[in-house]
């Protein structure tokens, strides 16, 4: 006798909802959400959409009708609750437009719970469109299978962003002119960590003065390299991970 498949199966699809989820309850999706289910995946009747709302989790449905406008579904089953974010902030200054959508992509997929963009003085970019990067966001937690949506806040200058720096949470701030190596620093600390990167052209020298005259900056380097800022947050976000982060023991 075959066996019974598994259910959900991996390759059922994956989206984030406004919730919250609950055991038995039933959910419209519509939009375009509604048109990748029915129009790019195809589902019919019977198949399994994984759902997560960024509050409780991570829930098997059933999809119990599918039109052209919309699909509705029945949660079935609770597969995960919303997973524990490692304390990480992002704090990386505006690029252009494809380079920032890069980082806010990759951040999400390696695990951060906050990213602040920042405007300095060589930036080229000071806005930020807040439904891209939301859209950015939940798709890259959709494809990496995360519960939790990462916080993207307001673009903010770097003297306000020091300014009302919290207590307690350490700023490591990456330095092309030199400091401690990263690991050393990620290793020496256990607790609330936030990265600095600056923008292409770097931070200016007064810039950089204000940053290492904070008392909870760290300076650091990133090896012996000029990396591009995009480099800079995906590569030293990845090595906090896995140093500090929610990669050790994996």
């Amino acid at each position: 006798m075959a066996a019974t498949p598994a259910w959900p199966p991996r390759s059922a699809p994956r989206l984030f909802v406004t919730g919250p989820l609950g055991l038995g309850g039933t959910l419209v999706i519509e939009g375009g959400q509604a048109h990748y289910l029915s129009k790019v995946m195809r589902v019919a009747p019977g198949d399994a959409v994984i759902l997560c709302d960024d509050e409780t989790g991570e829930w098997a449905c059933a999809v119990t009708s599918a039109g052209k406008r919309d699909v509705a579904l029945e949660v079935r089953e609770q597969l995960r609750p919303r997973e524990e974010v490692p304390d990480f902030w992002l704090c990386a200054a505006l690029l252009k437009k494809p380079n920032f959508d890069l980082v806010l992509e990759k951040a999400t997929e390696l695990g951060v719970a906050r990213i602040q963009p920042l405007v300095t003085r060589r930036c080229v970019a000071d806005k930020l469109n807040a439904e891209r990067a939301a859209t950015i966001v939940t798709e890259a937690a959709e494809q990496c299978a995360r519960t939790a949506l990462p916080d993207v806040a307001e673009p903010v200058k770097l003297d306000a962003l020091l300014r009302d720096w919290p207590e307690g949470r350490v700023l490591y701030f990456a330095d092309e002119t030199g400091g401690a190596p990263a690991a050393a620093a990620f290793a020496a600390h256990d607790g609330p960590a936030a990265l600095l990167v600056g923008p292409e052209g770097g931070f200016d020298e007064e810039e950089r003065a204000l940053v290492r005259a904070h008392p909870m900056a760290r300076a650091i380097t990133l090896g012996p390299r000029i990396l591009r800022g995009e480099t800079a947050s995906i590569g030293a976000t990845a090595l906090w991970m896995a140093v500090s982060g929610d990669w050790r023991g994996a």
